[in-house]
């Protein structure tokens, strides 16, 4: 009894010291708040967090069924909230306002104008590494340089460590710039429609289709591995998938443990998670992250020695033997943990990202069968009567306008990563609407990218439709001539997906070639239905996958559908 009571007491005095610290710490940035002079919504945790963000959905959704379960806390405090809110928040309080919050102050901007100052000015607003430690877990890489985990729980200690981002992060950047050229988007062409076609062929044997989503993972998986590391393989669906031992299925299982244990692996290090005393489960990630360590490193090893041994011709431009390539011949070059964290970082970008892009657009287009329909004009109209191995990247991408409308047009509504910046220890001005704003130093800076998106001011009155035909504009005066259909840029700050200025997706090409040749392939003789349940119409049942993608779209790493499953889809020739 007298243990029970101590520790009752001691988690007393632990809440009361917690509530305490929260609530100082809470006015304490209400104050800096008001001094920048936007309106100001609170809550009383902080979105870095990594424990809150474990069970915020959960515990939200209890809280809301409560009296007064409405409020900023239940709005704000949650992952991806900004997609379920677009702009009504900017709405209701203009294109600039902040959440305070108990470890920094989130300024949240709407305006185009001000988001590509942010963008540009580089050096004043940078991307807060602390946030994307998450990536450091095989080595330094462009995410994040060189990072710990207690900048996650602890981030007043970046200062010093940030100003190492410099020099080193530019050498990266320069030598990753320099390996996502032509060349290496040719191979990503010719992989992707070969991989497409064979997951058609496995989707279009079977009456429906469940495992859209892990099939797309496969295809994009594979893609990445013969970009990235030069290694090639033949795809497998899930039902093939199952009873094989292929290096192709472990090197899979392996990347996508990793990608789900991220946190873990950097908060405990790898050594403790091998240790014995360890769950299984926890040793099992352990064991993922050295069968992938060890395929980098066999990699690196066998393009290595090729390399000395004059074998390179130059003609594989994999994303690991430029990376090589180039940093022998570079005076300024990557050390062997750089080029190990930065194939990861680039496996982790390039995979899950581009997956969950492929499985929101496959889901969408089920739905709007006229816009399958739309794009599959296009790719007859480039392709006539070629077979997709015969399509030339150079000549034929260009033209395929629609298709790049629908990956984004997909990521317009569907970002799949939260961009942030931060002011590091300076005061920064900004300017929206033609008023200054003084944003008080270590604020949090993050364009509204549900809001900008989404924006009615700027996408009109539809702007939350799936509308890939707003991204396709004619030449004045010839609206009937397929051929002079130009892309519909929009302003400058107004799509930020692929990020903007200094700091933008160096693979933005690489996914987007990867997309449009999987769905030349894909749409060019085939439609996609959803399967209709029992007692819907066809078109009640398209309102139930849009309605899937709307109330089933959460982030778990990055922002995803959560059971695309439940709208299995049938295939058909047209």
């Amino acid at each position: 009894m007298a243990v029970m009571a101590l520790l009752l007491v001691f988690t007393s005095l632990l809440t009361a010291a917690l509530a305490v610290n929260t609530a100082v710490h809470l006015f304490k940035n209400y104050r800096l708040a008001k001094a920048i002079g936007a309106p100001i919504r609170i809550i009383p945790i902080s979105p870095l967090n990594p424990f809150w963000a474990l069970v915020d959905r959960k515990v939200l959704s209890f809280i809301r069924r409560l009296p007064y379960g409405d409020n900023s806390f239940t709005r704000y405090n949650w992952r991806g909230w900004e997609i379920a809110d677009r702009w009504r928040s900017h709405h209701e309080m203009g294109d600039i306002w902040v959440l305070v919050t108990p470890l920094r102050n989130w300024i949240y901007i709407n305006e185009p104008d001000s988001l590509m100052s942010v963008f540009r000015r580089g050096n004043e607003f940078t991307r807060p590494v602390f946030v994307t430690a998450v990536l450091d877990v095989f080595g330094p890489n462009i995410s994040t340089v060189r990072i710990t985990i207690i900048f996650l729980t602890n981030p007043e200690l970046n200062d010093s460590v940030t100003q190492a981002e410099g020099q080193r992060w530019k050498t990266q950047r320069r030598i990753a710039t320099h390996c996502f050229n032509e060349a290496n988007n040719s191979i990503v062409w010719s992989e992707a429609i070969t991989l497409a076609g064979d997951m058609l062929k496995y989707w279009t044997s079977k009456s429906s289709v469940r495992t859209s989503s892990q099939d797309m993972r496969t295809l994009s998986l594979h893609v990445l591995s013969r970009a990235a590391f030069g290694k090639s393989f033949k795809f497998e669906g899930v039902d093939e998938r199952n009873s094989s031992t292929s290096s192709s299925a472990n090197y899979k299982q392996s990347l996508q443990t990793i990608l789900e244990n991220c946190v873990l692996i950097l908060a405990l290090g790898t050594k403790v998670i091998a240790m014995p005393w360890m769950p299984r489960k926890v040793r099992d990630v352990y064991q993922a992250w050295l069968s992938f360590h060890r395929y980098m490193t066999n990699t690196y090893e066998e393009e290595k020695q090729k390399l000395a041994q004059g074998k390179d011709n130059g003609s594989d431009n994999n994303l690991l033997t430029q990376l090589i390539r180039t940093s022998r011949s570079d005076a300024d070059s990557l050390t062997e943990s750089e080029i190990y964290g930065n194939m990861f970082a680039i496996s982790f970008a390039g995979h899950d990202t581009t997956a969950n892009t492929f499985t929101f657009a496959l889901h969408f287009l089920a739905a709007h069968p006229d816009v399958q329909d739309w794009v599959s004009e296009e790719i007859c109209r480039v392709a006539g009567d070629r077979q997709s191995q015969e399509w030339d990247y150079r000549a034929d991408f260009p033209r395929l306008n629609r298709c790049l409308a629908v990956i984004y047009e997909t990521l317009r509504l569907y970002p799949p990563v939260a961009l942030i910046k931060w002011n590091k220890d300076q005061p920064q001005p900004v300017t929206v609407q033609g008023k200054t704003y003084s944003l008080p130093p270590k604020s949090m800076v993050a364009p509204s990218y549900g809001a900008i998106q989404t924006d009615p001011r700027i996408w009109g009155s539809d702007s939350l439709a799936w509308r890939p035909s707003r991204w396709i504009k004619h030449i004045e005066g010839r609206a009937g001539d397929q051929e002079e259909e130009q892309f519909n840029t929009p302003p400058r700050g107004a799509f930020v997906s692929w990020s903007e200025g200094t700091r933008d997706c160096v693979g933005k090409k690489f996914s987007q070639v990867e997309f449009v040749a999987t769905m030349a392939v894909l749409f060019r003789d085939w439609r996609v239905d959803p399967v209709v349940f029992p007692g819907e119409t066809a078109e009640a049942t398209r309102r139930r996958v849009l309605r899937l993608i709307e109330t089933d779209s959460h982030y778990v790493l990055l922002l995803q559908m959560l059971h695309p499953e439940k709208a299995p889809l049938r295939w058909r020739r047209v």
